[in-house]
């Protein structure tokens, strides 16, 4: 365990399980006071994982962790969602984690407005809000870290002819709403550079096999296509901590960390994880 983000404020979205859950063990082991944002507080009916066990592990390193439930598709119940953290943490969020994320995959021809609007809504809209609300904070106290999950996806596919195997088929819509999430994350780093807000995406070298992942495409994976929990955590760890200068950037996880010369640690904090891929 180390004190690197002792006493700051984090908010992390999606927490109850998978990525945004090892996001908060780690920063949790670092010190940091938490606000942890889901819809399941104690069970979900098909996935293991709540904020509740989330918090559990987390309070075991002595953290402050607050709880609270909001559906982030829906705009009224995000709206309020930086300023209960503030108020819960005892001051305003200085760093925003926006790991949420809503993947339904499916070819474009058959593909619903409805589904279009929630993936909108949910990887476009959503970050962009909680950045908006927790922004004045950060510009009023001079520096801030905010850090935008994303995904490879959001690359264009080399061809033609295209490679339409596995997943690629069908994971289109939730590319582009990634890759507008990526332009996104630059343009407000380049308007908030001078108030000292750094602004950040990373995506996973490879698939990191949450438990959502796994259920929906862990079958079509080779274990070298699957990328450790623990190096994406430690990506997002050292992006919550990064230098003024070190913003808009679309970050690979394991690129950064050797690029850094950063040892990816285990989700406590307490020993070195052994390497990048799960082999």
């Amino acid at each position: 365990m180390g004190e690197r983000l002792a006493g700051r404020r984090v908010v992390v979205t999606g927490a109850s399980r998978g990525i945004g859950a090892g996001i908060a063990e780690r920063l949790a082991a670092e010190g940091a006071a938490l606000t942890i944002v889901a819809r399941t507080l104690d069970a979900h009916p098909t996935l293991p994982g709540s904020l509740n066990e989330t918090a559990e592990r987390c309070r075991a390193f002595g953290a402050d962790v607050t709880t609270l439930v909001a559906d982030l598709t829906d705009e009224e119940a995000r709206a309020g969602v930086i300023a209960e953290a503030a108020e819960a943490m005892g001051g305003h969020v200085e760093i925003l984690v926006n790991n949420a994320a809503a993947a339904i995959y499916q070819p474009l021809d058959t593909y619903p407005l409805k589904r279009r609007r929630l993936m909108v809504e949910m990887n476009v809209h959503c970050p962009l809000d909680l950045a908006q609300a927790a922004l004045p904070a950060m510009a009023d106290a001079g520096e801030g870290w905010i850090i935008n999950l994303s995904s490879g996806s959001a690359v264009p596919p080399p061809g033609p002819p295209y490679d339409l195997g596995g997943v690629r088929g069908t994971f289109g819509y939730y590319a582009a709403t990634k890759s507008m999430l990526n332009r996104l994350t630059q343009a407000m780093a380049a308007e908030w550079h001078d108030r000292g807000v750094r602004v950040n995406t990373v995506e996973p070298k490879a698939a990191v096999l949450s438990e959502g992942a796994d259920v929906h495409v862990g079958h079509q994976l080779r274990e070298d296509q699957i990328e450790s929990m623990e190096a994406m955590v430690e990506s997002v760890l050292w992006l919550s901590d990064c230098h003024p200068d070190h913003t808009g950037s679309v970050e690979v996880s394991l690129e950064l960390l050797e690029r850094e010369g950063v040892a990816p640690m285990n989700l406590q904090g307490t020993a070195l994880h052994p390497g990048g891929f799960r082999r």
